[in-house]
């Protein structure tokens, strides 16, 4: 019955770490370009008292063997980047990545980090970066006499000056994508990092070799779907519970052994 209790524990910490998942997805439901994640589980080993196919007879064998479970783990917490809806701003420096794609910033050590979270600004030399101050890459500066923007579908940034009616280009953005962006890690503030798992960066033109297109004026809302986290945090919940309550069955045998004259 000690691995009843330790296999019941291990439920217990399976849903914990499923609650917290879903709590980080329902506090960022209003986290521009923000992916939620799913914690998948698998079962530990078994203790296998029979082996199936062992002879039981004179040419006989049992059908089935005797494998008692030892529990769950976290195999892994897997990121969806299904793309959020679109939220109008009207602003000229967000932007919207449509399809498949994220912008590449410059950390300050020189590192390039990737992010779906499209809501530029200007810095006080006229770089776009993002809310963070990290550059957007390639470099694009704005004139600071740009009396206005122009991102088209395809990344080309076109900017009026003075009274002249023919826009004058002045960057054109680019986005990177990768095999597996489910790879990808983490590491707060919107952005990405690349690993093994994510496989090389694949940079180009927005609308080409499979990279979706640039929409201005507009943001890509969180992909969460608060209906299923509740869902889901209801479901976390009566697991956890249930593990907690054969915790307590367990507690309740092994008194009763302790009881035995």
């Amino acid at each position: 019955m000690i691995k009843a209790l330790n296999t019941a524990a291990t439920g217990m910490q399976a849903q914990q770490t499923n609650m917290d998942v879903i709590s980080n997805n329902i506090a960022n439901v209003n986290t521009t370009g923000f992916k939620k994640s799913r914690a998948e589980f698998e079962d530990l080993l078994y203790q296998t008292v029979k082996e199936p196919g062992t002879a039981s007879g004179n040419n006989s064998i049992s059908p089935v063997g005797v494998q008692i479970g030892l529990g769950v783990r976290t195999a892994a917490v897997a990121k969806d980047f299904e793309g959020g809806s679109p939220r109008l701003t009207k602003n000229a420096l967000d932007l919207q990545v449509e399809g498949h794609g994220f912008f590449p910033v410059l950390l300050p050590n020189g590192q390039v980090a990737y992010t779906r979270d499209g809501s530029f600004k200007k810095d006080p030399t006229g770089r776009i970066t993002d809310s963070n101050g990290n550059p957007l890459q390639p470099e694009i500066i704005i004139p600071p006499n740009a009396s206005g923007i122009e991102i088209g579908q395809t990344g080309k940034v076109e900017v009026s000056v003075g009274d002249s009616l023919v826009p004058q280009t002045v960057g054109q953005i680019q986005l990177v994508n990768f095999v597996n962006p489910a790879g990808l890690r983490a590491i707060g503030r919107n952005l990405y990092m690349p690993s093994t798992a994510s496989g090389l960066p694949i940079q180009g033109n927005p609308g080409e070799n499979g990279l979706g297109s640039v929409a201005q004026g507009q943001l890509e809302a969180s992909n969460v779907n608060i209906v299923d986290e509740m869902v889901n945090m209801i479901t976390a919940q009566r697991a956890y519970e249930t593990n907690s309550k054969a915790v307590q069955a367990i507690d309740q045998m092994l008194q009763s052994t302790n009881n035995l004259r």
